[in-house]
């Protein structure tokens, strides 16, 4: 076969797409609290490092990596609150909004402070976020 045969081939196929039916980004099962969570406790222990030392270098790096790490938590957030939760989700549970908003909110501020409380109220958050999501998979 002639490489331009090959080209209109290939062209023909992308230009009359199949469709497709999915109700997630991928096959259900990769979605999961659990990282921002880990990302949470990463922010809050950058905080209590950075409190405990008297190391300039040291505090420096220990808010790079918080910030860094509030911004996944952001991150993995959003990816939970837009591809996994739906609409009946929000039925069963009708403060998912304002939890995701306020958690998603309170990690921007993780960001601007090293105030372990604000670390550990982050924490929580991702906790109640955590127990809705598992209820939701259980039916």
């Amino acid at each position: 076969m002639r490489i331009i045969d090959r080209v209109l081939t290939a062209v023909d196929r992308l230009s009359s797409p199949s469709e497709v039916y999915a109700h997630c980004d991928l096959p259900c099962g990769v979605y999961d609290p659990a990282q921002a969570r880990i990302e949470a406790e990463s922010v809050k222990a950058c905080m209590e490092k950075f409190n405990s030392s008297d190391d300039p270098v040291f505090k420096e790096r220990a808010i790079v990596i918080k910030e860094e790490r509030a911004d996944l938590v952001k991150h993995h957030l959003w990816v939970l609150w837009t591809d996994y939760f739906k609409p009946e989700h929000l039925e069963k549970h009708p403060q998912l909004h304002d939890l995701f908003w306020k958690a998603t909110k309170r990690a921007g501020e993780a960001k601007k402070t090293t105030d372990t409380a604000v670390g550990q109220d982050l924490l929580d958050q991702i906790a109640e976020i955590d127990t809705i999501f598992w209820a939701t998979k259980k039916g």
